[in-house]
């Protein structure tokens, strides 16, 4: 079985190109939960190519402010497509938005890819939305690395009284995914282009997915979430705009490979509302934990967001561990909603 450490220097343990071996959901486990600075002991059951330089089909998206002023020159009509992707596992529920979906900000393109809950095209109500990163690994197991996380499942399982929301999922960037996952330049990996990925997602795509789909538009509603890099990203995400995002899944964070966090925490701490779920396992790096909590408690003495910490004794830095977490942040994070 492989294990995997985050320690510095460990290109290929963050890009994931280690295999992780898969897992049933357990009945029952244990786990630490801290709320408010204390710990307490829980018993949790959890649920057993380019085109001269335009994007084809999509939205040129100018002139973005959160003052609800949003100036779209053109709009695909027919935003989704049918999955064509073999031996998929994916829902009927999910779909892509396009293969090559432009980013402005980085001169990129990236596929995107939504779930639209089952009553979708039934009802007429505004859905919530949670931005996920690793777009590949989320709904497909045909298009992930080492595992999806099966969020789709997860939301296909709920109940009609259960909350509903839409799910984006973006790819990331392969041989750029370290780069766009982090804010902050890097010795040993180059240039951080995460303010650029973060201004992409609040500025470009939000606007688009807001414009095309029923969504609750509000800070309250919007969420982002990812695990590892993914996660480190997610968390400076809620930081840099507090006034977009409510809420945020912070699984396996690696806090390790961006020491500047702690000064942009002190600097924006107190704006930051909302939700927020930190994760990690003790079968992860032998700082995973360690550097989780310093995030946490840093943050905690400055904003009043609603935060919780989970420490699970056998949770390892895996796709399958993810899988098993996400339903209880997904009922943690929409119960107030």
């Amino acid at each position: 079985m492989w294990k995997l450490f985050l320690a510095a220097g460990s290109l290929m343990a963050l890009i994931g190109i280690l295999s992780y071996p898969t897992a049933g959901l357990p009945e029952e486990s244990g786990m630490y939960m801290k709320r408010g600075g204390r710990f307490q002991t829980e018993e949790i059951h959890t649920m057993a190519p380019e085109n001269n330089g335009k994007k084809p089909n999509g939205p040129e998206v100018k002139n973005v402010d959160y003052n609800g002023n949003i100036n779209i020159s053109k709009a695909d009509t027919t935003p989704e497509a049918p999955l064509h992707i073999a031996n998929s596992t994916a829902s009927k529920n999910v779909h892509i938005i396009d293969t090559a979906f432009y980013m402005p900000q980085l001169n990129r393109y990236r596929r995107i890819w939504i779930y639209l809950p089952q009553d979708y095209s039934t009802s007429h109500k505004n859905y919530p939305v949670l931005y996920m990163q690793d777009g590949q690994n989320v709904f497909d197991e045909a298009t992930s690395f080492a595992g999806e996380w099966g969020v789709d499942e997860a939301l296909d399982s709920l109940h009609a009284s259960d909350k509903q929301a839409i799910v984006v999922a973006i790819d990331n960037g392969a041989a750029k995914r370290i780069n766009e996952y982090s804010p902050y330049d890097m010795a040993e990996y180059g240039k951080g282009e995460g303010n650029l990925y973060i201004d992409f997602l609040v500025h470009t795509l939000k606007p688009y997915i807001d414009t095309h789909y029923r969504t609750l538009r509000r800070q309250k509603h919007t969420f982002i979430a990812g695990s590892s890099l993914g996660a480190l990203i997610s968390f400076y995400a809620i930081l840099k705009y507090p006034k977009v995002f409510g809420g945020a899944g912070i699984f396996s964070p690696a806090f390790w490979i961006a020491p500047p966090i702690k000064k942009d925490i002190e600097k924006n701490g107190r704006k930051v509302k909302g939700k927020i779920y930190f994760y990690a396992g003790k079968k992860e790096s032998e700082n995973m934990i360690t550097d989780m909590l310093a995030v946490f408690n840093q943050l905690h003495s400055l904003s009043k967001a609603d935060m919780t910490t989970v420490i699970r004794e056998d949770g390892k830095h895996s796709e399958s561990t993810w899988r098993n977490e996400f339903p209880l942040f997904y009922n943690w994070l929409m119960a107030s909603q």
